[in-house]
């Protein structure tokens, strides 16, 4: 796409930024000045750079476990050694921990929503700007115990720390605890935060029914993210009183249960995963809306199962455990209210898709990824149902089949509503538009690869492969030959976006306000934002206000007519 490269003039709150005018990133020079920052522009950048480090680390642990389970396919290899079984548990637990605690989890609402949330509700920043630099200052504290970990002899419990392994290991259980504790806190701030933001500055005329659908998403992961986070908090304080103070809460030796350590952490984990994804499926909203150039159908449906998912979150934590020894009815009601949570997710697969019945689709890199995330989350999806069936979870439990179906929900359908999440506010952001042709070989290369990676984990687990074992029997090494050269390739696009986005920062052309014609308010401030936001308070109408950008082809972007918004507006009250 190509974009104007001088000055731009719009009718809108903004303008484009001329040369020379400052914005968030160059309104003040100095480190102290963005470590000490409260805007909340620049702690969604600083969120961004760690968090990315983080999904970098955890990404190579994740390339070394494929690559040592390849070389096991080959016919002169030695036999397993108790030193590269130690190596592999270690590998397994830290790509776990650190992509679910430090990536998965924060991603979106730490970058994305600290960047964008204000600017959707044409505020100046979030309700408690200190509280946002507190959290982005827990966070970086949690991943300091991590790198600690990683430094000082590992981990090796696995991501959940199931005791009572956990309580009796020799590794570095207690600082690896201690980092989620306090990554824990940053989560739970940023809840606050935005739950408060929501409540207190949407500004004269937005309505709850006027509200953006991510910021719905977000509102309803803030939710889970305060009431959920310290039941976490509360079980590896527990499990730290355990090792240290040989108390019996979870070790059987001392008279305690391993199963109550399993209730405890996944009344947390489950709703967790709706942390990871609600916020994924807000952007699939605003994408779906700005690239099919039409309001989303069913825009209240949307909304509200986006609570329904959170509150059902809660009530399913017990599909993990069918094979814990659980009562039969015990099993029974968690299997049944397992299915009653998949449809507010079925509502909004489908609400999508009615969105993009005749509507005027434009394929550009986001909504390339907007249509990767229905991919990829409905077999994600529909494989949660076999494994919330109980007959057949026994037969799947602990095997590739659910490593699979994880995968497909948690890092795909993630991961691909992150990327472009960051591909739409990218020119909003940084001002600068990438590298179109390079951004959707990348995509090419990331849904291929992803596919090849795990669609065959699923044959794997049917045929009885378990997760996590460093080895495995001879019939196995087909599928873990393909899931490995698929990692490679996934590997391969990731870097390729990597590149794509470091391209664009040294010299990717000028973005102009708008150049997708989205509607919602962050589209009628500057690129990249001033310091304050807003020159003038944004107009809020109904989202009628879409058909208030024209397309200017002189710039190869929309350019807002305030004047028709306002007339736009008033029809749609009558």
């Amino acid at each position: 796409m190509s974009v104007i490269q001088d000055q731009v003039k719009v009718s809108g709150y903004g303008g484009q930024q001329g040369p020379g005018e400052t914005n968030y990133i160059n309104h003040s020079k100095g480190i102290m000045s963005w470590l000490l920052t409260l805007d909340h522009k620049r702690i969604g950048l600083m969120y961004m750079i760690a968090v990315l480090t983080a999904f970098l680390g955890g990404g190579l642990c994740a390339i070394a476990l494929r690559t040592m389970l390849y070389m096991r396919s080959a016919p002169d290899v030695a036999p397993i050694t108790t030193g590269t079984q130690d190596v592999y548990n270690q590998l397994f637990t830290l790509h776990g921990a650190i992509l679910v605690f430090m990536f998965i989890i924060p991603a979106v609402p730490a970058i994305l929503g600290n960047m964008i949330l204000p600017l959707m509700l044409g505020a100046k920043d979030v309700a408690f700007p200190r509280l946002n630099l507190l959290s982005w200052y827990c966070y970086m504290a949690g991943a300091t115990f991590f790198l600690f970990v990683l430094l000082s002899g590992g981990l090796d419990t696995g991501w959940t720390f199931y005791t009572p392994y956990s309580t009796s290991t020799s590794t570095s259980v207690a600082a690896a605890t201690m980092g989620a504790f306090i990554l824990g806190f940053s989560s739970i701030l940023t809840g606050l935060n935005f739950i408060a933001t929501i409540h207190m500055l949407r500004p004269a005329g937005m309505g709850w029914f006027r509200m953006p659908l991510f910021l719905w998403a977000l509102y309803a992961t803030s939710i889970i993210q305060v009431l959920a986070t310290p039941v976490l908090a509360i079980t590896l304080m527990l499990l730290a009183a355990e090792r240290i103070l040989h108390v019996g809460i979870f070790d059987p030796a001392l008279g305690g249960d391993p199963v109550l350590f399993q209730h405890f952490f996944w009344f947390y984990s489950h709703p967790a995963v709706y942390i990871m994804i609600l916020p994924g499926m807000g952007i699939i909203s605003e994408l779906m809306a700005t690239f099919c150039r039409r309001q989303v159908f069913g825009y209240s449906f949307i909304a509200f199962s986006s609570i329904a998912i959170a509150l059902l979150g809660f009530l399913v934590w017990g599909h993990h455990m069918y094979t814990s020894g659980q009562s039969a009815m015990t099993n029974a009601i968690f299997s049944l209210i397992t299915f009653s949570v998949a449809i507010p997710s079925a509502i909004k697969i489908f609400n999508w898709l009615a969105t993009m019945y005749k509507g005027s689709i434009s394929l550009a890199t986001p909504m390339l990824y907007a249509l990767a995330f229905i991919w990829l989350f409905t077999i994600g999806g529909l494989t949660g149902v076999f494994l919330g069936a109980l007959s057949l979870d026994i037969m799947a439990h602990d095997t590739y089949f659910v490593v699979a179906h994880f995968h497909y929900v948690m890092v795909g359908s993630m991961l691909t509503s992150f990327i472009g999440g960051m591909y739409y506010w990218w020119p909003k952001m940084f001002g600068k538009m990438y590298n179109e042709t390079v951004a959707k070989v990348a995509w090419f290369l990331i849904f291929f690869g992803f596919n090849l990676t795990f669609f065959i984990q699923f044959i794997a687990g049917s045929q009885g492969m378990p997760r996590r074992y460093a080895d495995y029997l001879p019939e196995f090494a087909i599928y873990h030959q393909i899931s490995t050269l698929g990692s490679y390739v996934l590997a391969i696009g990731l870097f390729l976006v990597l590149y794509n986005w470091i391209q664009s920062l040294v010299s990717g052309p000028k973005a102009p306000q708008n150049p997708w014609g989205g509607n919602t308010l962050e589209w009628h401030t500057s690129s990249p934002p001033p310091h304050e936001n807003f020159i003038e308070d944004p107009h809020v109408t109904e989202p009628y206000e879409m058909r208030a950008w024209d397309y200017d082809e002189s710039i190869d972007g929309y350019v807002y007519d305030k004047a028709k918004a306002i007339e736009l507006d008033k029809q749609s009250q009558h």
